[in-house]
């Protein structure tokens, strides 16, 4: 077989029908892999050439060229946006580029996941990012860069967006526009981004002299169906809103698929307004007003920041913060 110097250690894995892991040990002579497997692995390194790139990099310099990514799941628009983002920044930078997903199942929890795919990453790659983290805890000695953090901030490094200052512009448009009964659909609530957002929300009416109304504001978890759930309570309210402003677009297009099946047009019957600028709400119909949050440049940044942080950087301060800026289209309508 053709030795390849840009041979990956997921190839070296796949080829020796072993977990990344196991290759991991093999290459820092753990004593915990089986004599006829670690002679296998063996083998097919040196058959690969993976011996001449990767491995010998690490030995020489204590560094992998890889960075490890953990995020729930990478059909999830806003995270395939974030992986754009860190893609274009490692191919920038010439490293490699190891994902995990560390999405629900029923035997193990999310944290759970988190925690044993960063302890798995940290002898294989030179530093760890994390979207949306389920904890705040992470066993590892390599950097961590975190991607819209949890509300207990981990201490390390983390990209957020200016979700106040952008939810604040959102109950300025949409009571501009003579909206006052507003309703709010949440995200998830363990995450900082969800907890600027409701808190926009509520500044936003107590700033224009609107009471808060409890029963206006409706529990998500950043999904679509928390969005169609969660419009269909408020829309068979006795006085339902006149606008709905929903933490994220994915919870937006919930809440236009609720009003379309209990017969109403939107803007025409209701406002709406989402959160994130997904690339689809140019496109959707109608076409959706939301909050631009540069949400490739987010995993961008990220990745810059735990690059400079594994080469001996000190980046200022633990939190970046990425400014949002308001998207009108024609998913809302004046009330005047």
């Amino acid at each position: 077989m053709a030795r390849n110097r840009n041979v990956t250690i997921r190839e070296v894995a796949r080829a020796a029908n072993v977990s990344v892991s196991t290759v991991s040990r093999v290459l820092n002579n753990k004593g915990d892999v089986a004599q006829e497997t670690y002679e296998r692995v063996r083998a097919v390194i040196e058959e690969l050439g993976y011996t001449s790139s990767l491995a010998a990099r690490s030995m020489r310099s204590r560094r992998t060229g890889v960075i490890g990514l953990i995020m729930p799941d990478v059909e999830d628009p806003y995270a395939f946006q974030i992986m754009r983002g860190i893609n274009r920044a490692i191919a920038q930078y010439g490293y490699d580029l190891i994902l995990y997903t560390s999405g629900s199942t029923k035997k193990v929890s999310p944290p759970e996941r988190e925690k044993r795919y960063v302890s798995l990453l940290d002898s294989i790659t030179d530093g760890v990012l994390i979207v949306t983290p389920a904890t705040t805890t992470f066993p590892t000695s390599s950097p961590v860069v975190v991607i819209d953090p949890n509300i207990d901030e981990p201490e390390c490094h983390a990209v957020i967006a200016t979700n106040y200052a952008g939810a604040l512009a959102v109950m300025d448009y949409l009571i501009g526009l003579g909206h006052r009964r507003i309703g709010f659909i949440g995200g998830r609530p363990e995450l900082k981004s969800a907890i600027q957002r409701l808190q926009g929300y509520q500044d936003g009416l107590r700033k224009a002299g609107i009471p808060l109304d409890p029963d206006l504001i409706q529990n998500g978890d950043y999904t679509q169906e928390a969005g169609f759930v969660g419009a269909q309570r408020l829309l068979r309210l006795p006085n339902p809103p006149t606008a709905i402003f929903a933490a994220n677009d994915q919870t937006a297009f919930g809440v236009i698929q609720a009003a379309r099946q209990m017969g109403l047009e939107v803007p025409r019957d209701l406002s709406v307004v989402g959160f994130d600028n997904l690339p689809e709400t140019a496109y959707f119909n109608p076409p959706l007003t939301t909050v631009d949050q540069s949400i490739d440049k987010m995993g961008y940044v990220a990745t810059e920041i735990l690059i400079g942080l594994i080469r001996g950087e000190s980046p200022n301060g633990l939190l970046y913060e990425i400014p949002t800026r308001l998207i009108i289209r024609e998913s809302c309508r004046s009330l005047l």
